[in-house]
């Protein structure tokens, strides 16, 4: 009997255990129930605040990724890209911080190996504009030369430097079809400098006139056939491959030239194959 009494108290210790766990439970749930509810509330709150102060609520979960920018397009568009010039080597030649070497389009100063006149005062005015400078270059129709130079055209700030050296004296405008984006700009360059005798205009000409004591033509007076060969200058660098008609003219005096002084004076044979101007006709 004791044991069976014993059994009853115990089952109802028992079912009161599991009412009292039961409330705890259902207490905590409405508990939760009510802390999820407030959240809610206070969200929508949010939502209906932000959208009357004119703000835009955007999802928790999803964070503004940045747009991706198209790498080089504004460098292609508004910032050309610059080269920092290492090195000059003439007038007209320079050497870029990569190696690569520059020979500027449609120009040619005299030659400091032949020790022609200008030559010196042509690279340091080259040196002054673009040594240790950053510079812009622009390629016409050829992208190489024989000896493998980059063939371009160069500008350092606002300053075209090809159009300078010929426009103050530094440099001769030559023409080597296919590039002849700014040939007639560059002519016209150096008319200008010629009757304002500046640079190698003025310099080298009275130069050769006080050592010859004869007068000297200007570089656009190319001699003709009906010419005799005495006529031919050989003493400076007064022709170019454009003064004259067709490349037996030009052939003409760079032979006489050759045996007259020894080197090809005018610069009219530039691969150095013995044949002048070969772009004529």
């Amino acid at each position: 009997m004791e044991k069976v009494l014993k059994s009853g108290k115990f089952a109802i210790f028992l079912f009161l255990l599991f009412i009292v766990f039961g409330s705890l439970i259902g207490h905590e749930n409405k508990s939760s129930k009510e802390v999820k509810n407030r959240r809610e509330i206070e969200t929508q709150a949010v939502k209906i605040r932000g959208h009357e102060e004119g703000e835009t609520i955007k999802p928790k979960n999803k964070q503004n990724k940045p747009k991706k920018e198209s790498v080089g397009k504004k460098d292609k568009g508004h910032q050309p890209k610059l080269y920092l010039v290492t090195k000059v080597i003439d007038g007209d030649t320079i050497v870029l911080e990569n190696g690569e070497r520059v020979r500027y389009i449609g120009i040619d100063t005299p030659e400091i190996s032949q020790n022609e006149c200008f030559a010196l005062e042509a690279k340091k005015k080259n040196e002054e504009l673009v040594l240790e400078k950053r510079v812009r270059l622009e390629k016409d129709v050829s992208e190489r030369d024989k000896y493998g130079r980059l063939l371009r055209y160069v500008y350092v700030g606002n300053i075209f430097v090809n159009d300078y050296l010929v426009r103050n004296g530094y440099a001769y405008a030559v023409t080597y079809p296919p590039d002849v984006k700014y040939s007639e700009r560059f002519l016209q360059a150096q008319r200008e400098a010629r009757e304002n005798k500046r640079g190698l205009w003025a310099y080298c000409t009275t130069q050769t006139q006080t050592q010859t004591s004869t007068p000297t033509p200007t570089r656009s007076s190319a001699p003709t056939k009906t010419q005799t060969q005495p006529s031919i200058i050989c003493s400076y660098n007064a022709y170019n491959c454009s003064d004259f008609k067709t490349q037996a003219e030009a052939q003409r005096v760079y032979d006489y030239c050759m045996k007259k002084v020894g080197y090809d004076v005018h610069r009219l044979d530039k691969d150095k194959d013995g044949v002048a101007c070969e772009s004529l006709p």
